[in-house]
């Protein structure tokens, strides 16, 4: 097997890349919207039909949401399963485009040509790196390095409901070696990365009730209780003077970084200047006693997501309002239970409760840490495969986000998940005007080459 000829025709095969990518982008597969259910079905169909375009024995499996795409290939080695998701995010507000978000286009940008389209870089450029890799590896070798399993998903953009029981009722069929995901980004957007840490998450929505009805301020004011000032007393005091969560038992059983990790994060030159700044801040808010890097990778978070009640329209209304929302998240770390985080909340909350008030609450979800075992010699493995691809040496890096698939692999599958992504901080996921460096696309799909090539390798 060849390494230096796969990387060639990854090469030379890009313009073609590049239009398969494109002709995917094309489809509207938006999960969160019931309006594109078949777009998302023809999203699965066409990778199923890409796949088993290069040989690989694929099938759309239906669920009760969103179609799974499922192909195998056998082969001696490591067993690897590689997890991506084709659904993407709505387009709104669709009048911030700057050009029409299914109809990918390619331009020319102070920082490099970039590919521009919703899904681009959230997930369906990251999947086809992988995909490419694979078809490259395939026309030159004739098969591929080890057994690889493709795994796509259709409503990782829509909370997954149907992901944890379809892996659970095809454990046997989706249980690997080593799951591959691509759904992350590089370190300040140069330097290539492999996460080895997700924040887990608790999400809830509260309702502050106080009177029946929306009472005239002039009448009972100042003597009514107001749902409103309730809730804004218990959210400030969710933190401290510096920053701290205040919950009780929050921060019991958190681990404190290992030397070794804490010496090279620091030696990642984390920019956190220009990290706010990108966004037009300047001050690092959050936990006084930590370095950003450790706020933003390693440490539990409290956020107050929406907040409303009483009159907000055009105009003015002097109520008291019966009623007041907000809508409440916490970011986990390694140690912290969800439904402990989300208990303890309630319990705040309740306490915190003056006569004549109530609360409700509503959980949206929750999900536990991510911890990964880099001590697997695969681990050392992909990095130093990284290296070889990028000017910049691959660190192991935290993530800020929760990626719950993931824990998943862990928890249902027992596997141990390894997540690198050619992902930048401008790709604008989730948000319009969304795109993917060309660089990322290129070079992504020649480190997915030389990955596979370094774990069938490793194994041997």
């Amino acid at each position: 097997m060849s390494l230096d000829a796969v990387l060639s025709r990854i090469d030379d095969q890009l313009p073609d890349a590049l239009t398969r990518l494109q002709t995917l982008l094309r489809i509207p597969s938006i999960s969160t919207d019931p309006a594109y259910a078949a777009d998302c079905r023809a999203a699965a169909d066409w990778l199923v039909a890409d796949l088993q375009s290069i040989g690989i024995d694929a099938q759309r499996r239906d669920t009760p949401g969103h179609p799974m795409v499922v192909g195998h290939v056998p082969g001696d080695g490591p067993h690897l399963l590689f997890y991506g998701h084709y659904d993407v995010q709505p387009v709104d507000p669709l009048e911030l485009w700057k050009t029409d978000p299914f109809d990918p286009q390619i331009e020319d940008t102070p920082k490099g040509r970039v590919i521009r389209a919703r899904g681009s870089s959230d997930d369906k450029g990251q999947l086809m790196t992988f995909v490419e890799a694979c078809r490259a590896w395939k026309e030159v070798n004739g098969t591929l390095p080890c057994a690889i399993t493709f795994f796509f998903e259709g409503e990782e953009e829509s909370g997954s409901p149907s992901l944890v029981p379809f892996m659970q009722e095809n454990a046997h069929e989706l249980r690997a070696d080593l799951a591959l995901i691509c759904d992350t980004g590089m370190f300040q957007s140069k330097t290539p990365a492999i996460v080895t840490m997700l924040r887990g998450m608790v999400t809830e929505e509260v309702t502050i009730k106080g009177p029946d009805v929306d009472l005239h301020s002039g009448f009972f004011g100042g003597l009514a209780a107001n749902p409103i000032h309730t809730l804004s007393r218990i959210l400030a005091g969710l933190h401290d003077d510096i920053g701290g969560v205040t919950l009780p038992g929050f921060y019991d059983d958190i681990p404190e970084l290992t030397p070794e990790l804490r010496a090279q994060w620091e030696g990642l030159g984390f920019d956190h200047a220009r990290f706010l700044g990108d966004v037009g801040l300047s001050t690092p808010a959050g936990e006084q006693d930590r370095t950003p890097l450790e706020m933003v990778w390693s440490r539990p978070t409290a956020e107050v997501n929406g907040i409303w009640g009483g009159y907000t329209g055009a105009g003015f209304k002097t109520v008291l309002p019966a009623e007041a929302h907000a809508k409440v998240s916490f970011r986990l770390v390694e140690g912290q239970d969800p439904d402990r985080i989300r208990d303890a909340f309630r319990a705040y909350v309740t306490t915190q409760l003056p006569d004549d008030v109530t609360a409700e609450f509503h959980a949206h979800g929750g999900s536990r840490a991510g911890i990964m075992q880099t001590s697997a010699p695969a681990f050392e493995a992909a990095r130093r495969a990284l290296s070889n691809e990028w000017p910049e040496e691959a660190a192991y890096v935290g993530c800020g986000g929760s990626i719950p698939i993931a824990g998943h692999f862990g928890a249902v599958l027992g596997m141990n998940a390894m997540l690198i992504g050619f992902g930048k901080d401008d790709d604008a996921i989730h948000s319009p005007n969304e795109k993917y460096d060309m660089e990322s696309f290129h070079k992504g799909t020649r480190s997915w080459a030389r990955i596979l090539d370094a774990l069938s390798a490793s194994s041997a």
